[in-house]
């Protein structure tokens, strides 16, 4: 493992992946939690804030762009925070099945599927984590 090139970059991108690698975890923890107890409560506002932070820290980011500043990550940055907000609205709103679903699938899509295209070949992930 080498953090040099994760040092040497923006504060918008070492926010985003630190915030992005404590969301990963808490999120492994969240499956483990039994659901509706505080303990999950308090660990899904953090993790919420966690999955924004990765979301909003991402429009300061424009290593890719293909359209002027944007990229099509960009497109799933504010399809994350429509969906946090959703599955936080499905709780509130009793409906617990749609609070997973929606949860869940930040974590396997915005977290895992867009983290795994940070570690193909030639982007600084690649580095940090491989050399």
């Amino acid at each position: 493992m080498n953090l040099e090139p994760l040092t040497n970059t923006s504060t918008a991108i070492q926010l985003h992946v630190i915030a992005a690698v404590l969301a990963f975890a808490l999120g492994i923890l969240q499956f483990f939690l039994r659901k509706g107890t505080a303990r999950h409560k308090m660990a899904g506002w953090v993790w919420i804030g966690l999955m924004a932070a990765v979301a909003l820290s991402s429009f300061f980011i424009h290593t890719i762009q293909l359209v002027g500043l944007w990229s099509p990550i960009h497109l799933l940055s504010i399809y994350t925070l429509i969906m946090l907000w959703w599955g936080v609205r499905q709780g509130r709103k009793g409906n617990l099945k749609g609070h997973g679903i929606a949860m869940a699938s930040l974590f396997v899509f915005a977290l895992i599927g867009a983290g795994a295209f940070t570690l193909l070949p030639g982007r600084m992930m690649h580095t940090v984590i491989f050399g």
